[in-house]
């Protein structure tokens, strides 16, 4: 057969990620091996799938064929392994969530009501660890899945990496900081700073750029809601370190102005923790491959989590 599964993932891909290295990063080959991919595929049907050298790539009639395809085949394929999976466990079990991260509700959530719909037997609860520690309480089995950006080592806990973002200074289009390509940590020394309400050993602003240099803002002062927090910053009551991808909307209407905090960037990583037990249920292998897709279907400015070796 010409055609396999792998083609059309590959061309999903890359319609998503809009050029060759982001897709090959997705799926977790070198860009050389998609490449080979790609032109072994024009080959065997004998005809060009997208123009070379535009970005996105603009995709031909054979191409733009092949994607309808893959828009139909692929979520079969996914729904028969779900199906399957059913059959072997004969188990609906249960998902209790926890996030560590205010910012995480605006990826978490559509990924839950997609979820849902492929697992309607499996009890969803979602809540917010910002008044108790959730990884201990995941390891007594009170929780069955932590969001954070803070792994530390706990027995039969396993880390799932989701994404790499990289944390920025909010500030209002009118401050002085605005028209700096970057900001460095004395540069708070008379700032007020907006925070989630959690304790600053659990907030990047503190742990890795302020703390490190010996810096205190002048002031701090706390919101519940991104949204909040946005609209203090844009009227100068103060600035925020929020994770790019919570940015975008705001960028996008000129509300606010984000930089890069020092000249290499504050860079967080966030994990999606379970128990090791529990990491083989086919109802948890799908929820944790569901939060990989949309995070990096929805969020702009996220990189994959490059593992490093002992």
């Amino acid at each position: 057969m010409t055609l396999e599964v792998r083609h059309l993932k590959t061309l999903l891909a890359l319609r998503e990620t809009g050029s060759l290295v982001e897709a090959a990063d997705r799926l977790c080959l070198t860009q050389s091996a998609l490449s080979h991919q790609i032109k072994d595929l024009e080959a065997r049907l004998n005809c060009t799938l997208f123009v070379r050298k535009t970005k996105p790539p603009r995709f031909t009639s054979a191409g733009q064929r092949l994607l309808a395809l893959a828009d139909e085949a692929i979520p079969a394929f996914l729904a028969a392994e779900r199906d399957v999976a059913k059959l072997n466990t004969g188990e609906a079990g249960r998902l209790h969530i926890c996030i560590e991260c205010h910012s995480c509700f605006q990826w978490l959530v559509p990924c839950m009501e997609s979820y849902r719909r492929h697992w309607p037997e499996v009890e969803l609860d979602l809540t917010g660890g910002f008044s108790f520690a959730p990884l201990p309480a995941l390891a007594r089995g009170d929780l069955d899945l932590v969001i954070t950006s803070d792994p530390i080592e706990l027995p039969d806990i396993h880390y799932e990496p989701l994404f790499e973002y990289e944390a920025k200074l909010a500030v209002s289009n009118r401050h002085p900081l605005a028209d700096r390509d970057f900001v460095m940590p004395e540069d708070l020394i008379d700032q007020t700073l907006i925070t989630y309400p959690v304790d600053h050993d659990r907030l990047d602003v503190f742990t890795g750029f302020l703390d490190p240099a010996g810096v205190e803002p002048l002031d701090t002062r706390t919101a519940e809601l991104t949204p909040m927090m946005a609209q203090l910053v844009a009227s100068g009551r103060g600035v925020a370190c929020l994770p790019n991808w919570a940015l975008t909307e705001y960028l996008a209407n000129e509300l606010l102005t984000a930089l890069r905090m020092t000249e290499s960037g504050l860079w967080g990583q966030l994990y999606a923790a379970v128990r090791s037990d529990q990491l083989d249920a086919p109802y948890v292998k799908d929820f944790l491959s569901t939060a990989t897709k949309t995070c990096f279907a929805s969020l702009a400015g996220i990189k994959r989590i490059v593992a490093v070796e002992a």
